[in-house]
């Protein structure tokens, strides 16, 4: 076989194996907390949100700058986590794929 049906055929089965981490990463989620736990976030590993929970001890009316916080910091640490994994779960499918030229 040809080193370009040989590279074809890699590249197929790479992009398969893309979309299946892809796939699983989706269902995959993390948490954080802020706040003490008065924030909790569940982040998927695909970069989306799948819920918030916000203790009710949390909600003041006359300081809500403080609940915003809260928010985004447990929004914030939990995309990071997600991604994170995504990353490491991503570059375990491209390990090893060395292609002359591109890097």
């Amino acid at each position: 076989m040809s080193s370009i049906g040989k590279l074809m055929k890699q590249a197929a089965r790479m992009q398969q194996q893309m979309e299946r981490v892809q796939s699983e990463l989706a269902s995959k989620t993390v948490e954080a907390t802020s706040g003490g736990g008065a924030v909790k976030v569940t982040a998927r590993c695909d970069g989306t949100l799948a819920g918030i929970k916000i203790d009710k001890d949390a909600l003041d009316p006359e300081d809500v700058e403080v609940l915003e916080d809260m928010i985004l910091t447990a929004v914030n640490t939990g995309l990071s986590e997600a991604k994170e994994i995504a990353n490491k779960e991503m570059g375990s499918v491209t390990q090893g794929i060395g292609l002359p030229g591109l890097i």
